[in-house]
């Protein structure tokens, strides 16, 4: 058997903060034992955990990888629009008029994600 991805791990500068953060993101939950002031949290999402640690080094370049989310209960405009108020910033628009494309964001510590059209919105 090959490998399995376990986790995908993020650097940051406070885990337990953008753990949180991507935890309501992805309407999961951090491990039962994360607290604040931990250098690792854990969100345990669906398929594949996300796993925040605590470095000395600020971000200082583009992601040379990143998630695409789609949205599964609300279309890819409402979910910006979620996601903003939770602390994101819209980095870059590539939505278009005809409903096609997708928004960069960037997470509080500046990660960037984008968030592509839903399912229903593909089919429709």
């Amino acid at each position: 058997m090959a490998s399995a991805v376990r986790h995908v791990t993020i650097d940051c500068a406070d885990a337990y903060a953008l753990g949180s953060f991507w935890a309501e993101v992805l309407g999961a939950s951090l491990a039962d034992d994360d607290n604040p002031g931990d250098p690792e949290a854990l969100v345990r999402a669906p398929g594949v955990g996300l796993l925040f640690i605590t470095v000395p080094e600020h971000k200082t370049v583009k992601n040379r990888v990143h998630l695409d989310l789609q949205p599964q209960d609300r279309t890819r405009d409402e979910e910006v629009e979620r996601l903003l108020s939770l602390g994101a910033v819209l980095v870059a628009d590539h939505r278009r008029p005809d409903g096609t494309g997708w928004a960069v964001l960037a997470d509080p510590e500046g990660n960037e994600f984008c968030v592509e059209r839903s399912a229903a919105e593909r089919a429709g």
